[in-house]
């Protein structure tokens, strides 16, 4: 909503906008000044800046294997006091992902030169009265 409120601020103002919009002006005003000096953001705000940085540099000196406890167990003995949620919550943001070991679960292996079963009712699975149609699947 800010970017579109940036976009046409010059032809209709921000007020009306606003009014438009389920936005106070107040809220839009204190995103700008927020964007323009990066100091009047909150104080976690500007620490996940800095923890961003460190959290993707530990995961690609690590060739990106590293999960959240492996980046925040380095991050640790490096020296920064960092919550292991607060790893987990920016490596979610950055999009980052360690490598699971092992192969993923397969349950059901499709055999494609097997032949379908034949459709008894036409994809009708509704009766028009009770015991009038059974269906079973044996799989």
């Amino acid at each position: 909503m800010i970017a579109f409120i940036d976009d046409h601020r010059d032809v209709y103002g921000v007020e009306p906008i606003c009014k438009v919009l389920p936005i106070a002006p107040s809220t839009y005003y204190a995103h700008h000044a927020q964007r323009r000096d990066p100091a009047r953001r909150s104080c976690r705000a500007q620490r996940d800046e800095v923890l961003r940085s460190e959290v993707t540099r530990v995961f690609t000196q690590n060739f990106e294997v590293y999960g959240v406890r492996k980046v925040w167990r380095q991050l640790m003995r490096e020296g920064v006091g960092v919550a292991r949620c607060t790893v987990e919550r920016l490596m979610r943001e950055l999009g980052l992902q360690g490598i699971i070991r092992g192969k993923p679960a397969r349950t059901t292996i499709q055999d494609k030169a097997a032949p379908c079963p034949l459709d008894h009712v036409n994809r009708v699975f509704h009766a028009p009265a009770p015991d009038r149609l059974w269906l079973s699947d044996f799989t």
